[in-house]
């Protein structure tokens, strides 16, 4: 293989990956995930890093002592932030491959969730 030739098939695996890249950055912006607590006092969202992004409670809420209410809002938190982990999870292992690159972004996932 010449020179030129090499240089152009370089060129397009470079090309390849950039574009695969881009296409994971827009898609990891768009993850995020939603739950909502079993009998629906609370629904919490996060983003694809698990930060809060919302909590909004119903009027049955009210009807729950204080501790039990922060207890119910931090529990429906870590469900969306599982749910979010797994989808990142997944959206990265179309990207990666079974990779040491997945493992270090799995690895500060919830347990249940790249494991």
């Amino acid at each position: 293989m010449d020179a030129a030739a090499w240089l152009a098939d370089y060129r397009g695996r470079l090309e390849r990956i950039a574009e695969g890249a881009r296409q994971a950055s827009e898609t990891v912006a768009q993850i995020g995930a939603t739950a909502t607590s079993p009998r629906g006092e609370v629904t919490v969202s996060v983003n694809a890093g698990g930060a809060l992004q919302g909590v909004k409670l119903t009027p049955m809420a009210r009807k729950l002592e204080a501790e039990a209410l922060a207890d119910l809002i931090v529990r429906t938190a870590q469900e969306a932030q599982r749910q979010a982990g797994a989808r990142m999870a997944e959206v990265m292992s179309d990207y990666l491959g079974d990779s040491p690159a997945l493992a270090q972004i799995t690895q500060h996932l919830p347990a249940e969730v790249g494991r």
